[in-house]
């Protein structure tokens, strides 16, 4: 039914997001709403890598050497005007990309400003975002699915059922322009995304040409409760955040008056927000809710590949396009841009030099340098109070959220370190490594008990993070304590002395910009701890009662953010 209500309306509904591996399932999808398009409209299929000269166009390169002249050519979203554009792993679109898209989504045309060249074309199109991702750490990003009215989970060894054919369809489509929605039909669609958490307002928007689809296939001018309905299950449902809060118990109907007894008038709003409310509820999937959140919580760089902040005009990575400027020692020449800049120049150049033998003529204002980007690795940094009592059950946390850790970093390519601090001094029991032998040879013989040197913990953190970012690495500091500190820098004890070098370790380290996490372990968090997260400029979170997996969860977060 979906493919049937993408092909009615296609850039009406934007397009649709369609959360499957590779596999006949999928295909079988895709196969059907190509048939269900008019005759001869366009499909491509384009990576999530296609620079911009591929997206939206440029010069021709060829035609204007040959001919002397500008000569520009269209790229695949102008090519794909009043047809679809499939994108396969779209969560690996970076947000940029994303954006080109979004762009032409909302103008239904592309404008190509670039290399001195300016032009318009009409790109009036629908786009499916095969969603590949494995994890819940990846997403395509939100600028694009939030214009795609369609979030269709496809299960692999689902088959497809009947559905319209391209007959009905193209019916549909011809009366897609006489199909009405009464006022009533958008409030509901409204509240209910209230109701659900949904903040973007193109979501009613979507799910009311949802609705008026579904009308069409049925042959109906009027949008009725069932296409409501249905439009809150395939548009909204998928979008929701939060549950809805329980209605108050409303008071007893009076008495009917004699005469009332025959009908009376249609569902009003309220009671079509109320059967849209209960059909998203029931449509919502087990879970969804918990992995929208985690989605929604930092993942808004998440299709930009793993985490880390992206290194620029470096010499690995992914090619961002060129640049204008000098050529120096390890520069590298974007060929074709370079020959673009300098191809509508080629006919004043050889009138003015006379030279017609070599076929190009280059000057040094034309030449053109890649740009790369690469994602620098993140070091996760496990700075653990293994002092006095509370030894024993805080270091057997720590060691069981790095262990649940050390398979996802060392998939990530990130590395992990843990500093323990107890007695007089901090010591580095386990240096920044990928190897999760290594890690858990040092977890295994971390020693418990004494006192709560947490100065000096801070300052050894801060040097480890000062070395991973000299190697082009990210640190995250996550700081496990109770927050009692109780020697001073110079081994002297003491609570005073304690906790005030500790706040000065953690000017230092915020000074530094080093992100932390401080996680406050003791039974009753206290002002003290809150005082020490804000001088780290750490996220405060207070776990009394952590176990290795809360603890592993509430790090991941703080690293996806």
């Amino acid at each position: 039914m979906a493919a049937a209500l993408l092909a009615v309306d296609p850039t009406g509904l934007g397009g649709a997001v369609l959360r499957a591996p590779h596999g006949a399932a999928r295909d079988a999808w895709l196969a059907r709403l190509r048939g269900l398009l008019p005759a001869g409209a366009p499909w491509r299929r384009l990576p999530p890598n296609a620079p911009d000269d591929r997206l939206i166009g440029g010069i021709d390169l060829a035609a204007t050497l040959a001919t002397g002249r500008l000569r520009l050519e269209r790229g695949a979203l102008p090519d794909a005007d009043g047809g679809v554009v499939v994108i396969p792993m779209a969560e690996r679109l970076t947000q940029a990309a994303a954006g080109r898209y979004a762009a032409v989504l909302d103008t239904a045309e592309v404008t190509l400003e670039r290399d001195g060249a300016t032009a318009r074309w009409p790109a009036s199109l629908a786009v499916v975002a095969l969603d590949e991702s494995a994890g819940e750490d990846e997403r395509v990003p939100p600028s694009l699915t939030d214009r795609l009215a369609l979030h269709l989970p496809l299960d692999p060894g689902s088959a497809m059922g009947p559905g319209p054919d391209e007959s009905g369809v193209a019916a549909a489509r011809a009366a897609l322009g006489e199909v009405r929605a009464s006022d009533e039909v958008l409030l509901a669609l409204c509240e209910a995304s209230l109701a659900f958490g949904i903040g973007s307002p193109r979501a009613p928007t979507l799910a009311l040409r949802t609705a008026r689809a579904a009308a069409a296939l049925d042959g109906r001018r009027d949008v009725v409760e069932a296409d409501v309905v249905l439009a809150a299950r395939l548009v909204l449902a998928p979008r929701a955040t939060s549950l809805p809060a329980a209605p108050e118990e409303a008071p007893p109907p009076p008495a009917e008056e004699p005469g009332d007894a025959d009908g009376g008038p249609p569902k009003d709003g309220s009671d079509l927000s109320e059967i849209v409310v209960a059909a998203m509820r029931a449509a919502l999937p087990a879970g969804l809710l918990a992995t929208l959140a985690s989605a929604l919580r930092g993942r808004a760089s998440a299709a930009d590949g793993r985490s880390g902040a992206p290194v620029k005009d470096g010499q690995r990575g992914r090619v961002l396009g060129a640049r204008p400027g000098p050529l120096r020692a390890g520069s590298r020449i974007a060929l074709i841009e370079t020959l673009r800049s300098a191809a509508p120049w080629q006919t004043i150049r050889r009138r003015a030099s006379g030279d017609h033998a070599r076929p190009v003529l280059i000057r040094a204002e034309d030449i053109r340098l890649r740009r790369h980007e690469a994602r620098s690795g993140t070091t996760t940094l496990f700075a653990v109070d293994a002092s006095g009592s509370s030894a024993l059950h805080r270091l057997a946390e720590a060691k069981g959220a790095i262990e649940l850790l050390l398979g996802d970093c060392y998939a990530r390519r990130d590395r992990v370190a843990l500093v323990a601090f107890r007695g007089t001094e901090a010591s580095t029991l386990l240096p920044p490594t990928q190897a999760p032998a290594r890690a858990r040879r040092c977890l295994a013989a971390m020693p418990g008990g004494g006192a709560t040197p947490l100065a000096s913990a801070i300052d050894m953190a801060r040097a480890l993070a000062d070395a991973e970012r000299r190697q082009g690495r990210q640190p995250l500091l996550v700081l496990v304590t109770d927050a009692r500190p109780n020697v001073a820098r110079d081994g002297r004890t003491g609570r005073e002395a304690g906790e005030a070098d500790a706040l000065s370790a953690a000017a230092l380290l915020r000074a530094a910009g080093v992100s932390t996490l401080m996680v406050d372990t003791a039974p009753r968090p206290h002002a003290y701890g809150r005082a020490l997260a804000g001088a780290l400029g750490a996220r405060y979170v207070p776990l009394p009662q952590a176990d290795a997996a809360a603890l592993s969860t509430v790090v991941a977060a703080a690293r996806s953010a």
